[in-house]
């Protein structure tokens, strides 16, 4: 995933200045070529469409593409000047925001500056976290028109159109139809995935973020672990759970010498659960587990398969 987002930023660093569109915001600068007696000083495109220019006065370039601005200049200039020789090029981008919000490396407003497709703009975000979820969420206004894919929907007031899309899906190039091209504020929304928690004694202690639609257990969150260490005390295995609003967790034991004996049935775990192996040595399991609390709010390394 990593790799495929890197080569999708080279592709973003190309210039598109061609398939760009002006609009309010957009700053421009134009140059009159060997026409060294007359000046046109930087501009900014109104909120209404128009720009004011030196010596062209106000054109409407709301909707236009730099060359066509230029053309257009020309066609102004034309009249006290033989034949000038016009290019525009954009110095700010202000008119083509989208919004890209949840676990990502960059999360915020970025500029498209051009066509961008879905996987482009998560480039521009810099990629995903390591705990982001399986799935992102798209909001489009309807004035943008619908969003083209199979789960698009028009929200409650009427105004807005949202669709699911799944991320393995999109950036391991499984259904490229996914990859739709982005308009003008469009929000893309990416959630925190459902994590289980091994800490304690186990090779590979951390957060994991579950597949989509996967059920995890005891075993498996062992596996993804990497196993236990030697030390490990599984006679007191706790499985920390959450109680809603109440700071206290629920400790439910667990047999895990049980469980990999095939004695057992394997115990399922919930999102957010924290599966505890406290270390042989351990004063006590209540200590190890207070320890485990404080290890998770002081933040743990999250693994994404």
């Amino acid at each position: 995933m990593k790799i495929l987002l890197l080569l999708v930023s080279a592709i973003v660093c190309r210039a598109a200045d061609g398939l760009y569109l002006l609009g309010p915001g957009d700053r421009v600068s134009v140059s009159l070529g060997d026409l060294k007696e007359m000046e046109i000083k930087p501009a900014v495109v109104e909120m209404d469409g128009m720009i004011q220019l030196q010596h062209a006065g106000r054109i409407k370039a709301d909707g236009l593409s730099t060359v066509q601005l230029a053309r257009e200049i020309e066609a102004r200039l034309a009249k006290v000047v033989r034949k000038p020789q016009v290019t525009v090029e954009v110095t700010e981008y202000a008119s083509q925001p989208v919004s890209v919000l949840g676990a990502v490396n960059k999360p915020g407003i970025h500029q498209l500056k051009g066509r961008r497709t879905l996987a482009e703009v998560l480039a521009l975000a810099e990629g995903l976290r390591p705990e982001a979820g399986n799935h992102l969420v798209i909001t489009r206004l309807k004035t943008s028109g619908a969003i083209p894919l199979h789960n698009s929907r028009t929200d409650a007031t009427g105004e807005f159109s949202t669709a699911e899309v799944n991320l393995s899906a999109l950036m391991e190039a499984r259904n490229p139809a996914t990859n739709i091209q982005m308009r003008p504020n469009d929000v893309v929304t990416i959630p925190k995935g459902d994590i289980v928690y091994v800490l304690g004694s186990v090779k590979k202690p951390g957060g994991f973020v579950l597949a989509d639609r996967e059920a995890m257990t005891v075993l498996r969150a062992l596996s993804m672990a990497e196993g236990l260490l030697p030390m490990a005390a599984v006679q007191n295995a706790r499985i920390l759970r959450s109680r809603g609003a109440e700071l206290k967790a629920e400790q439910v034991p667990v047999d895990v010498k049980g469980i990999l004996a095939s004695r057992k049935p394997d115990e399922p775990m919930r999102a957010n659960d924290i599966l505890y192996i406290p270390n042989s040595a351990a004063k006590s399991v209540g200590m190890r587990a207070l320890e485990a609390g404080v290890q998770i709010a002081t933040g743990v390394v999250i693994w994404r398969r």
